[in-house]
């Protein structure tokens, strides 16, 4: 049996400002209808004897995940929350530890993809998966290492070493793995026909990665073994110990285990693959037209080569670019020179440091109950429209610097104000004084959309203190139970 690992918790900011920390590149629809961890999970049917997977994420990313998955008819019932990022290491770490907790009465393979991949040759994917199966059932390493096309430069390489499969199902000992390279050296490297890119992907039993976590690198193997035991379940989500999790050190799968190890395995991978690590890379996965522009969205465009140009929510009107990157949300325009693409980064470090919003999350911000965007705001008043899905609810709560007043647009409301419960239709509105407890329900079929006016002194999400919550945040009882 195979049990995918798919690693979510990534923040996605060179694809800054359609990617925000709290609504990253893997939860986001850029290549095709589905989201690229929809892709990730979806691209896996047909691959034989496989189970549900287990998804490493964050805690704000946990109900997109769940939803996302869902929508896609893929069981979640193993959700892993990083209390803190730690890098790959820890996380794959705890995936299997997590497993091995299960105690199946046979050991299964591990396959370690993230989530924010594509692959577009799928058979040549599932080849691949068939090859490293087989190798990591025997207590190998394997790796998959992307058969590159050009003399990349942002990509580390892996050198294959000793030849162990056959002519269909190539395999190699892993002979040293390399950093990134310069531009030379990286056409070396392609004309040798002996390097590959590393792709991050990885197969292997639970048991066999946990030894080498354990010889290699005993601080993160120590530190994660602790945060499982010590964890929690809430709903569908094991929650790991946060004090335990947080000592363990930060390091990648590839520097913890992999380049010290000798069980390591590459399985060469021909499947037109790419990380989407840039709007340059995202260009290049795309389809062009004839002057080799992708358009996105409403674009008039005149004389334009070579160009990435994507419009969300206005009419983009570009003339005269090559080579250019435009990409347009409702609260913030990126223009950026392709080549220089990589460079995004720079930009969501300093709208960080500056403390702007425009780094975490979108005018439309996405909760378990459904979402809300921002229309107006003031330092004195705030509005916003907000749609909660069918059974859903908001948490009981209250505030200590605002008043609310709900207008129902559309649906029916469920409104406890206080000591009162009312029901609320088309048309109709409800206050809300500041301190009052309160809460906001969609006893309907049909989502629920209503208009909300803040008015105060503070009107920062902060403010907000709960006393219920249908979602599941308190800590009850272990992973493993």
């Amino acid at each position: 049996m195979i049990i995918p690992v798919i690693l979510s918790g990534g923040s996605g900011s060179r694809l800054w400002p359609m990617s925000r920390e709290l609504n990253p590149k893997q939860f986001l629809s850029l290549c095709s209808e589905q989201s690229m961890l929809q892709e990730t999970a979806t691209r896996l049917n047909g691959v034989p004897d496989l189970a549900d997977p287990v998804v490493v994420c964050n805690e704000e990313h946990r109900f997109l995940v769940a939803e996302q998955l869902r929508n896609v008819g893929i069981n979640v019932d193993k959700i892993i929350l990083e209390p803190i990022g730690r890098n790959t290491a820890p996380a794959i770490c705890a995936a299997a530890e997590y497993v091995a907790g299960l105690k199946l009465e046979q050991e299964p393979v591990l396959l370690v993809l993230s989530a924010d991949h594509v692959i577009n040759n799928i058979s040549a994917f599932h080849q691949a998966i068939e090859t490293g199966r087989t190798i990591a059932a025997q207590g190998q390493l394997v790796t998959f290492g992307i058969v590159p096309d050009k003399a990349e430069t942002g990509y580390g390489y892996i050198k294959r070493g000793e030849k162990l499969g056959s002519e269909n199902e190539p395999a190699y000992r892993v002979g040293k793995f390399v950093e990134k390279p310069d531009v030379s050296t990286a056409r070396k490297y392609l004309d040798s026909g002996e390097y590959y890119w590393n792709s991050g992907m990885f197969m292997f039993t639970a048991s066999s990665i946990l030894a080498e976590l354990d010889h290699f690198s005993h601080g993160i193997y120590e530190a994660v073994r602790q945060s499982v035991a010590n964890g929690t379940k809430d709903l569908d989500f094991c929650r790991l110990d946060e004090q335990a999790f947080t000592a363990s050190p930060a390091d990648s799968i590839d520097y913890a285990v992999m380049e010290k190890t000798d069980k390591a395995v590459v399985v060469p991978l021909d499947a037109n693959w790419s990380d989407v690590g840039a709007w340059s890379a995202l260009w290049e996965v795309k389809e062009q037209d004839e002057q080799g522009n992708v358009f996105i969205g409403d674009v008039l465009e005149h004389d334009v080569t070579n160009s990435y140009i994507h419009a969300e929510e206005r009419m983009i009107a570009v003339i005269g670019l090559d080579n250019c990157i435009v990409v347009e949300t409702a609260d913030a325009v990126l223009v950026a020179d392709k080549d220089k693409s990589q460079d995004v980064k720079t930009i969501v470090n300093r709208l960080k440091d500056s403390g702007r919003e425009e780094a975490l999350l979108h005018q439309r911000v996405y909760r378990p109950w459904g979402n809300y965007e921002t229309l107006d705001e003031t330092s004195r008043f705030k509005v916003k429209r907000i749609i909660v899905n069918p059974g859903a609810q908001l948490s009981l709560q209250m505030h200590h610097h605002r008043a609310e007043h709900w207008v129902v647009v559309k649906g029916t409301a469920k409104v406890t104000c206080g000591e009162e419960t009312l029901i609320l239709t088309e048309d109709q509105s409800n206050y809300i004084p500041l301190g009052t407890l309160h809460r906001l329900e969609n006893p309907g079929v049909i989502p629920l959309e209503i208009i909300e006016i803040q008015t105060g002194s503070y009107l920062g999400e902060d403010d907000i203190v709960r006393f219920n919550d249908t979602y599941g945040r308190v800590k009850e009882t272990k992973c493993q139970s």
